[in-house]
C-alpha cells in the first residue's frame, strides 16, 4: 500500500514553489521520488531550493515563471522538457496571492491583480502542461489548490474568495475535459496554514479570534497537507477526479 504513494521516477511541475506551501508541495514530492520543476518567479529562491533537494539526493530544476504571462508558462515548459525529457506528470497549481479590502473600497488594479494570478494563472499553466501531457498518451495528476474561502464567506476578501471558488469549479471542468486522455484533476482547498506571508496576523489577535472558528482549535502544521498531495499525485488516488478535499481542521465545521 506504501508503494501507491510513491511517486519515483515521474516529473512534477510546482508553481509558486519559491516559499510557503509552494516550497513544502515541492519538498514534499522531491522525498516521494519525484522529479521537481521549481515555478516562480524569484529565481534566487527556487536555486537555494533547488541546491537544498539536491543537496538531500533528488533532483530539482528551477525555471522562472509568472503565470499571468504565457510566454513564460511555455518557455517553462520547454525548459522541463529540454532538462527531463518529457513534460510534467504531475502538476501542482499552486501560485496565488490575495489582496484584502472591503469590496467598495478595493481598487480596481488589487481586483484584476487577483484574478490574473489566481484564476487566469491555473488556466494558462493548466492549458500549457495539462495539454503537453495529453498530447503524450501518458496518465497524470493536476492538483489546483483552492481554499475554504471558495467553500464559505469571509469578509474582505471578495476577490481572493471570488478565485478560489473559480479554481474550484475549474477544478471540476478540467476534471471532465482531461478524464479521456487519463490525466486527474483535483484540488486541495487548505484551511489556514502557518507561512512567512501571514504568521504575523495568525500568531497576534486576529488569529487568537480565528481560532475560535477552527474546530480543532489549532492551525494546520505543513506536514498536514503532505499525505492529502501525494494522495491525489500517487496511483493512491487513481480513481478520483474533480474532487476537492479541504484540510482545515473543522474551520468550515463552524456553525452559522
Amino acid at each position: 500500500m506504501v508503494q501507491r504513494f510513491d511517486v519515483s521516477g515521474k516529473i512534477a511541475l510546482i508553481t509558486g514553489a519559491s516559499s510557503g506551501l509552494g516550497a513544502h508541495f515541492a519538498r514534499t514530492l522531491a522525498a516521494a521520488g519525484a522529479k521537481v520543476v521549481l515555478a516562480a518567479r524569484r529565481l534566487d529562491r527556487l536555486a537555494a531550493l533547488a541546491a537544498e533537494i539536491e543537496a538531500a539526493g533528488g533532483q530539482a530544476l528551477a525555471v522562472e515563471m509568472d503565470v499571468t504571462k504565457a510566454d513564460t508558462v511555455k518557455a517553462a515548459l520547454a525548459s522541463t522538457v529540454a532538462h527531463y525529457g518529457g513534460p510534467a506528470d504531475i502538476i501542482v497549481n499552486n501560485s496565488g496571492l490575495s489582496r484584502e479590502d472591503f469590496f467598495t473600497d478595493m481598487s480596481e488594479e488589487d481586483f484584476d491583480l487577483v484574478m490574473d494570478t489566481n484564476v487566469k494563472g491555473v488556466w494558462l499553466v493548466a492549458r500549457t502542461f495539462a495539454g503537453a501531457l495529453a498530447a503524450t498518451g501518458k496518465p497524470g495528476s493536476m492538483i489546483n489548490i483552492a481554499s475554504i474561502t471558495a467553500l464559505r464567506p469571509s469578509k474582505t476578501l471578495l476577490a481572493y474568495g471570488a478565485s478560489k471558488a473559480a479554481v474550484d469549479h475549474m477544478t471540476r471542468i478540467m476534471a471532465l475535459e482531461m478524464a479521456r486522455y487519463g490525466v486527474r484533476v483535483n484540488a486541495l482547498a487548505p484551511g489556514y496554514f502557518l507561512t512567512d506571508i501571514n504568521s504575523e496576523h495568525l500568531t497576534g489577535p486576529g488569529g487568537e479570534k480565528m481560532l475560535e472558528r477552527v474546530a480543532m482549535r489549532r492551525f494546520g502544521k505543513h506536514d498536514e497537507l503532505s499525505g492529502p498531495l501525494l494522495l491525489l499525485a500517487s496511483d493512491a488516488g487513481s480513481y478520483m477526479t474533480g474532487t476537492t478535499i479541504t484540510v482545515d481542521g473543522g474551520h468550515t465545521l463552524t456553525p452559522l
